[in-house]
């Protein structure tokens, strides 16, 4: 695995799923899962994390972690998370063959 494509495509996906909030396409990835999890999550949770017991989706976009690489090469799905190990669910950005962002997903 080339280390410094792993980190060109975790920025890229990252960027992606950020862009793509508040979009129509993002309605059942991206959206509904900041929306779960501000709905899920305790309001302890995010004062510990954001400092505040009400945080913005944008601010829970920020909190994004790297979780993982997989699928052909470990270089086709890349997934993300909160911090803290308090969800099972992941956004999930899978590159095609060319190294493009195919699509945007919320995976458990």
């Amino acid at each position: 695995m080339d280390t410094l494509e792993l980190q060109r495509r975790q920025q890229l996906a990252l960027d992606a799923i950020k862009q793509s909030f508040g979009t129509a396409a993002a309605s059942d990835s991206v959206d509904l899962f900041i929306e779960h999890h501000l709905e899920a999550l305790p309001a302890g949770y995010w004062l510990q994390q954001l400092g505040t017991e009400t945080p913005e989706p944008s601010a829970v976009l920020g909190l994004l972690l790297f979780s993982g690489a997989w699928g052909e090469n470990d270089m086709e799905y890349f997934d993300f998370t909160l911090p803290g190990e308090v969800t099972q669910y992941v956004v999930s950005v899978c590159f095609d063959q060319a190294g493009k962002i195919g699509s945007i997903s919320m995976e458990s």
